[in-house]
């Protein structure tokens, strides 16, 4: 197994006039699942390709362990591909494709046989290897594709979107496979996905990548607890947070008739900048009576029955937009705003909630920057 190292890595295309990847600094430890994700065009694949060998980087270095694989041939660095549409040769058996690359190695038959075999067991296709993939489902030619990365036991499984192609169910499924066979082998893996449910439930750590830059690398929980930036905010979480930009009023953040606390450090972090961005989860919220203090008063506009939860949909009472205007506006909700309630307790359609943001769960953002201030 191997560490991966990008070290100040820019990438940009012929004729293009910003790159496609900028300065990127990156380590994948061994043995570590890393998980690229971000918007599409943002730069995550660009950034794996180059990894593969398979795009020039104009700046920088790449690193698979102590080697310096910039100039290296694709084939040459000890790395396995799975890619979004499986690329299997419809022509042969699953037993070929996954030893294939082996064969063109020249590896003894037997030895190919040896590790088709024990593959096709741990991903359970053992019954399936003398099939054409046309009589497979799109799940089972997944792990077919996964068995010929691991057959060649490399140094790095790089992934780009192998679940995109699945349906929801079957994605589910997947992913928890895939995750659990990682952690099993023990290869150093990055993969790449716009899916930031993927991201959350797979990942050892996630890296946030936007525009080409990357805008902030930790584990799952770090990301969603203490966002970097609005971005990342808006970015990680489903529902995403609410994100909005306030007005700020000797120690409290205003729009509208929504007003919310705002800490010394908070006040302090903000130099006597009039506006600030505020965000919070929809879990974040609690509802309280309409004399509590500073509150948030919603309008409902549909309440989601799930069950085990409810989540409401609603906007001010006042009419002022919860957004962050323009295009860093990532929460994608048009100024609604979500709240997540006990099942079987919101008001209905058309009442008014009134919510403050319980203590620890408010994460303000400097309007300017767009970067985390301190609660």
């Amino acid at each position: 197994m191997a560490t991966v190292k990008f070290d100040n890595v820019t990438r940009i295309y012929p004729g293009a006039t910003e790159p496609a990847v900028k300065s990127l600094n990156l380590e994948v430890k061994d043995g570590e699942f890393l998980v690229l994700v971000g918007p599409s065009g943002c730069g995550k694949t660009t950034s794996l390709r180059m990894l593969a060998g398979l795009e020039d980087v104009n700046e920088g270095h790449i690193y698979i362990g102590d080697k310096d694989v910039t100039n290296v041939q694709p084939k040459d660095r000890d790395i396995a591909m799975v890619f979004q549409n499986y690329a299997l040769y419809p022509h042969m058996t699953v037993r070929d494709n996954m030893g294939f690359a082996l064969k063109i190695a020249k590896l003894p038959k037997d030895e190919i046989n040896a590790r088709v075999e024990k593959a096709a067991k741990t991903l359970g296709l053992t019954q399936y290897l003398d099939r054409k993939p046309k009589a497979l489902s799109g799940g089972q030619r997944q792990r077919v594709a996964m068995g010929r990365a691991i057959v060649r036991q490399p140094q790095v499984f790089l992934m780009d979107e192998p679940l995109s192609n699945l349906d929801a169910k079957l994605r589910v499924q997947t992913r928890t496979q895939i995750a659990s066979l990682q952690h099993e082998l023990g290869v150093t893996t990055l993969y790449v996905t716009h899916d930031q449910t993927e991201a959350m439930t797979m990942g050892d750590r996630i890296a946030v990548i936007k525009d080409g830059l990357l805008q902030q690398v930790g584990s799952p929980r770090e990301l969603y607890d203490r966002p970097a930036n609005s971005f990342v905010a808006g970015f990680i979480g489903s529902p995403s947070m609410n994100l909005g930009k306030f007005k700020v009023e000797g120690s409290e953040a205003v729009l509208g008739e929504a007003r919310v606390p705002l800490s010394k450090a908070t006040l302090d972090a903000l130099g006597g900048a009039k506006e600030i961005i505020i965000g919070f989860r929809p879990e974040g919220l609690k509802v309280v009576d309409a004399g509590a203090g500073a509150t948030i008063p919603l309008t409902i506009d549909l309440v989601e029955e799930l069950g085990s939860d409810a989540y409401v949909y609603g906007h001010l009472a006042s009419g002022e937009q919860l957004t962050l205007g323009g295009e860093e506006d990532s929460s994608e909700k048009f100024g609604q705003i979500v709240v997540r309630v006990p099942p079987h307790t919101a008001p209905p359609a058309g009442q008014v909630m009134h919510l403050q943001i319980e203590e620890g769960k408010q994460h303000n953002f400097s309007a300017t920057t767009t970067m985390r201030l301190p609660d």
